[in-house]
């Protein structure tokens, strides 16, 4: 199938999708209330895409693009390790901090779903997770960062605190300012890997 990425109507179902996914839950979150929520007939979702599951795999790859895109141009002007840690958890709460459907859609929606699907949302999350390697190993480097560091192990703890942290903060129904807790998560992260 031909993708139309490019097209508007993609852009407003894939945004729809994220509203309707976090009010009503994956499971319950019919195509049909999706179509509504974008303005479109029922049919024209499949012009688009081949099914639910496509429209999360879509939702997750359009919005991942956001960070890694983010995350590409803290790396281009940041040589800084520990600036470029602060800008990154910095950047990736305030993107689920100004979306809160999308923070309900990745935190939560996301885990429910099968095998399979995960193992698709993991695919689309390496980009992301490569350029936090190249943060570390430049890290390593030029040494800001502690030698010998194990950076497969250093990359599931940066990113699992990231995750948690917005993790809890959604469970509290977001409740309280996420963005202040940014510095916090750096500091923690630093005082673990730095030299």
């Amino acid at each position: 199938m031909k993708v139309k990425r490019d097209k508007p109507k993609y852009k407003q179902i894939v945004d729809a999708a994220v509203i309707v996914i976090a009010e009503n839950g994956y499971h319950q979150a019919q195509v049909s209330k999706i179509a509504k929520e974008a303005g479109v007939a029922d049919g024209t979702i499949y012009l688009y895409f081949k099914n639910k599951e496509d429209i999360l795999i879509s939702v997750f790859r359009e919005k991942m693009a956001i960070f890694v895109h983010n995350l590409q141009v803290i790396l281009d002007n940041n040589k800084d390790t520990s600036d470029r840690l602060l800008k990154m958890i910095d950047n990736h709460f305030r993107v689920l901090h100004d979306d809160r459907h999308l923070a309900i859609v990745t935190q939560l929606e996301l885990r429910q779903s099968n095998k399979e699907l995960r193992l698709r949302i993991n695919e689309v999350l390496k980009e992301y997770l490569s350029l936090l390697d190249t943060i570390l190993r430049d890290g390593i480097e030029n040494g800001e960062l502690v030698a010998g560091l194990d950076v497969r192990l250093a990359r599931q703890m940066v990113f699992g605190t990231i995750d948690e942290t917005i993790t809890s903060w959604v469970m509290n129904d977001q409740k309280y300012d996420l963005m202040k807790l940014s510095p916090e998560v750096h500091k923690l992260i630093m005082n673990g890997v730095k030299a």
